[in-house]
């Protein structure tokens, strides 16, 4: 396997092959990496598809990317998630999947087309006092202290900054600033996460700084993620005869590794299915595919009356983990991750509205109607006063395709759910989804005397929390997840959030869910197609005096000296690219 970037390879058909016609392919788990995998393995290894098998624990596919009905609750999304142009892999495989929405189009342009016509960004990005404007006017307010703060983990070496947090290699004034606002509410991030994710976050989006404080640099589907990605490409991968077999639980895998560790195979998948034990054993033309750890484990679903509950119980992908680990050291550790939930986890809610008065207020803060089928807040609006550090969301509606016209589903979430409301005076994860709609209107303006009586008769809301949400932040090494493909690994690979790409990427995207599975198909398969690398724009001196020009919010450098230096500085400017740079992007004065 390799890395290619341009048309060349990008546009090129791989041939078959050898000896994939007697293999078959096994995957644990069936959310976008695994889904992904599986048609990479179609598409360009040309396996049949009926040689692949897919188990998984619930009884339909999608992982992460979800959207439900859930009868008696309402709506459920327990994210969202937020893509861009430069998500190389992801694209790559939807512009092979067809879309359910516009016949002879696919995927990615269904998604294209949607995203040109009416492109994000948020008109109002924070509030405070009862939905007033925030105040933070799309500024990233960040002292001379605090950008050389980000210049020196950016250029800082990886592995300098693995096992620290956050907070040890930023201050206050870092911490203050609404850079941190908006980078922490959007990503989900807290201080005493990985520094080192930070630094690869920063390098992988430096060319998105722009975009980061009104959400232009995101981009959106039309419906829920379940709808829009996941049912086509499992619709795809079932018309190519994949079968899934649903209700099964992966709980152990055994493998055969040489005494020097030089040749690693796997040789038995062992299975809960509907309460059955079984087993699969592998022969050295099968393929297994592990997706590894889970940000949605455990996850668990209150209702407007109810609150949701923290299950710190049994975690089967952790588990699986857990026992697959203590065979390797070369297969990672899980602990690091998922062993301390109270830094892992996070609740959201979603909000289903009832009462037309409740849409007045999203438009009076999103300066957009809700009902239009457009952008509406374009991305979270963030509560800066909020204890709960509450951010909300409506995306284009209806979110589902089963909505009723006349509702908004809105997603809220509290990076806090530990901290007491505002008004309901209870912390987030003990409320009830009526209690979190109270809160979420006190915040949104609603006038005092009309909160309680909204919230119970006004709006549907489902709580969900999420033990290990975050538990790919936690702060790590480079050989705490397994490479993809394990140095001798003959017949598997890990995938998904918790394995260790080759190339420069960030987890908690699509993207790194889809590239994963690629690097792993393409290696198992040698398949003589190069893997899309990762956007350079971190190796781009346009992008990076761009970005920081912004992250200054636009001011430029002082040319240092009197006139006559600034006069000689100034020949140098006018007659030097790099110059020329310089005053195209904002960083001298171009007079």
């Amino acid at each position: 396997m390799r890395y290619t970037s341009g048309n060349y390879e990008a546009f090129a058909r791989p041939r078959k092959p050898k000896g994939v016609e007697s293999k078959r392919a096994w995957f644990v788990g069936s959310g976008l990496a695994a889904l992904a995998g599986a048609a990479f393995l179609i598409r360009d290894g040309r396996m049949e598809g009926s040689k692949i098998t897919i188990f998984e624990q619930q009884e339909l596919p999608g992982g992460a990317l979800d959207g439900l009905d859930v009868p008696e609750k309402g709506f459920v999304i327990r994210g969202g998630r937020e893509m861009e142009s430069n998500f190389e892999c992801l694209w790559d495989l939807f512009r092979s999947i067809p879309s359910l929405e516009i016949e002879d189009a696919s995927v990615l342009d269904e998604f294209f087309w949607l995203n040109r016509d009416d492109p994000n960004s948020s008109l109002r990005r924070t509030t405070k006092n009862q939905g007033e404007d925030g105040g933070t006017n799309f500024k990233f307010d960040l002292s001379k202290k605090a950008q050389q703060e980000i210049t020196n983990i950016f250029t800082s070496l990886p592995e300098d900054l693995e096992d620290k947090r956050i907070d040890e290699v930023f201050t206050s004034e870092f911490l203050n600033s609404n850079f941190w606002l908006y980078w922490r509410t959007m990503f989900a991030f807290e201080e005493w996460h990985s520094a080192l994710e930070m630094k690869l976050y920063l390098h992988r989006f430096i060319h998105q700084i722009k975009g980061l404080p009104d959400l232009s640099a995101l981009k959106f589907t039309k419906f829920n993620q379940y709808e829009s990605l996941v049912l086509p490409l499992v619709t795809w991968l079932t018309e190519q005869g994949v079968t899934f077999r649903y209700g099964t639980v992966v709980t152990d895998v055994d493998f055969f590794i040489d005494k020097q560790g030089q040749r690693k195979e796997a040789t038995r998948i062992h299975i809960v299915e509907h309460g059955e034990d079984k087993q699969v054993d592998l022969t050295t033309d099968d393929l297994l595919f592990m997706t590894i750890g889970s940000l949605t484990e455990n996850s668990s679903d209150g209702d407007h009356h109810t609150p949701a509950r923290l299950n710190t119980g049994p975690a089967p992908a952790w588990d699986l983990w857990r026992r697959i680990a203590a065979k390797d050291e070369a297969f990672g550790q899980p602990d690091v991750f998922g062993n301390d939930i109270p830094k892992t986890k996070w609740e959201s809610a979603t909000v289903t509205t009832l009462d037309a008065r409740i849409p007045e207020y999203i438009q009076r803060i999103s300066e957009r109607d809700p009902f239009s089928g457009k952008v509406v807040t374009g991305g979270i609006v963030t509560v800066t006063d909020s204890s709960w550090l509450m951010s909300w969301t409506v995306n284009r509606q209806p979110h589902f395709k089963k909505q009723p016209a006349d509702q908004i589903v809105v997603w809220v979430y509290g990076l806090f759910p530990e901290a007491v409301g505002d008004y309901v005076k209870k912390p987030m994860q003990d409320c009830t989804g009526e209690e979190i709609t109270r809160e979420w209107l006190y915040h949104m303006g609603v006038p005092v005397d009309q909160i309680d009586e909204l919230a119970a008769t006004g709006a549907k809301t489902v709580p969900v929390m999420m033990p290990y949400v975050t538990a790919f932040f936690m702060p790590r090494k480079h050989s705490d997840r397994p490479a993809v493909v394990p140095e001798g690994a003959t017949n598997f690979a890990f995938i998904g959030q918790f394995s260790q790409s080759q190339e420069r990427d960030c987890i908690f995207t699509t993207e790194y869910s889809v590239r994963t599975p690629m690097e792993a198909v393409y290696t198992l398969l040698d398949i003589e197609r190069g893997v899309p690398e990762v956007f350079n724009s971190t190796y781009d001196v346009r992008a990076l005096f761009y970005a920081v020009n912004q992250l200054r919010d636009g001011e430029q450098f002082e040319i240092p000296g009197g006139p006559l230096a600034r006069k000689f500085a100034r020949h140098h400017i006018e007659n030097n690219v790099v110059g020329q740079l310089l005053e195209h992007y904002g960083l001298v004065d171009k007079k």
